[in-house]
């Protein structure tokens, strides 16, 4: 039984046969939702689930970036973003990791003229999460589609819930439309190790 479990963890469960990878535990992947959506960002949410599965220390999110703007689009981003055809968006696809281990993906598309000056050059040449750079401006989120994987196995990837959400400040300004994957090493159960 030992050599079987020894097995799993040393296949990438992307390698695996969906009959011989890992289950998931729904209640887990349901708290996990839970979590992030009651959260005013991702970000406060990741930094207490590595605090809490000790994956890290100190247990610091941070971001590996790729940057780019938009300009002139017909997206339904743009439009809930509520700015015009001509003003520029910010964009980032980040990978999130806590220490070396993926917490989630994202595509962020911002709104730099909402930002201030200080949080626009954090932005453009740091690695510090969006939701980190924009707390002075009171976010929340409105979860626009929600995704959990089913009760079974784990899907190539990893990925166990994804969102879809709008980053409001306090005034209820659009500040960011994100698209988030989430990993299963978020649900402490034992995940990490098999990575």
């Amino acid at each position: 039984m030992a050599a079987i479990a020894l097995l799993i963890a040393a296949v990438p469960p992307a390698a695996m046969s969906s009959a011989e990878r890992p289950s998931i535990d729904r209640l887990r992947v349901e708290r996990l939702n839970a979590e992030l959506l009651a959260g005013p960002t991702a970000t406060q949410v990741l930094e207490r689930r590595c605090a809490a599965l000790g994956l890290a220390d100190p247990p610091r999110v941070h971001a590996e970036v790729k940057r780019g703007t938009v300009v002139a689009s017909a997206s339904p981003a743009r439009r809930r973003l509520k700015v015009g055809r001509l003003e520029m968006l910010g964009y980032r696809r980040v990978r999130l990791l806590c220490g070396d281990i993926l917490l989630s993906e994202a595509t962020n598309w911002f709104v730099p003229a909402r930002l201030t000056p200080a949080m626009n050059a954090a932005l453009d040449g740091g690695d510090t999460p969006f939701g980190r750079v924009v707390l002075p401006l009171s976010p929340r989120r409105v979860t626009l589609s929600t995704w959990m994987v089913k009760a079974g196995r784990v899907p190539p990837g990893g990925v166990v819930v994804r969102h879809r959400a709008l980053v409001l400040d306090g005034t209820g300004r659009p500040l960011a439309e994100v698209v988030e994957h989430y990993q299963r090493v978020l649900l402490g159960d034992g995940a990490a190790a098999a990575r």
